[in-house]
């Protein structure tokens, strides 16, 4: 079995405000994770090569490989981590949000959390190695969307990543790690060949390529930690309260799926 750590992260800033700052993580210590990664021989790869790799069984995989991600597609990924991952030539992969580009425009949508990337920005970064994965149009939780409310999401989100960044846009994150069967169908339908949970597991090519777990990587991470779980010692331990939160948090996304449902209002 193959198994690979994703990593993912959201915000890296030295002041962060108060509603990225739980997954907030500094430039200094994600330099140092670079450094470690670099170090100890892991190979980066992007989303989509991953998932590329999984499906073809002869193709080979570096002997340590490892996937970094970031969500929502806050501005200091462009100013803090691209300089850090150019400098170690590693490539790396950004769900984008579209509707919170920060020059959307007539598309804004949603309530960005913090100064977001521009469309510039995005191609900029696209033309480094940088994967542009979706992240849905708004950043609601899809698993309480009506079907075509979730269609339009998936749908507006990857034709505009398409159009601004000018490249196919083949993988994607579900905002929250929030999905379920009737998500990932709609995402297949959408044209997405690969997603990304949350699940702070480490991913094997056993696991369903729409619902590939990640690690979170946050403010509380200490290089103990990170060290640790990229090697994938410990990782239950590692995020125990997580896993409990997570499977929490779907019992009541599922009870309240199912009581919108019985009133009709999805």
């Amino acid at each position: 079995m193959i198994r690979v750590p994703i990593l993912m992260y959201h915000s890296v800033s030295d002041s962060p405000n108060d509603e990225t700052r739980p997954h907030a993580v500094r430039p200094s210590d994600l330099e140092e994770q670079l450094d470690h990664l670099a170090v100890s021989g892991f190979t980066p790869l992007t989303l989509g090569d991953l998932a590329d790799s999984f499906r073809d069984g002869e193709r080979a995989l570096p002997a340590k490989p490892v996937v970094l991600t970031f969500d929502d597609g806050y501005a200091d990924f462009h100013s803090h981590a691209l300089p850090l991952l150019e400098r170690h030539n590693f490539p790396a992969t950004v769900f984008l949000t579209s509707g919170w580009v920060s020059d959307a425009g007539a598309d804004a949508a949603g309530r960005p959390l913090d100064a977001m990337l521009s469309w510039g920005q995005a191609r900029e970064a696209a033309q480094t190695g940088v994967e542009i994965g979706g992240h849905s149009h708004s950043h609601p939780q899809l698993d309480q969307l009506r079907t075509d409310e979730l269609r339009d999401e998936l749908r507006r989100n990857k034709g505009l990543l398409e159009e601004r960044i000018g490249t196919p846009v083949a993988t994607m994150a579900y905002p929250y790690g929030y999905s379920s069967a009737r998500v990932r169908q709609e995402v297949r339908k959408a044209g997405y060949s690969a997603a990304c949970a949350v699940n702070n597991a480490i991913a094997a090519d056993r696991h369903d390529l729409l619902a590939v777990p990640r690690l979170t990587v946050g403010k509380g991470t200490t290089i103990t930690m990170f060290k640790r779980a990229v090697e994938g010692s410990a990782v239950p331990l590692i995020y125990l309260r997580e896993r409990i939160l997570t499977k929490g948090y779907a019992v009541v996304r599922r009870t309240r799926y199912g009581v919108r449902r019985v009133r009709g209002d999805v």
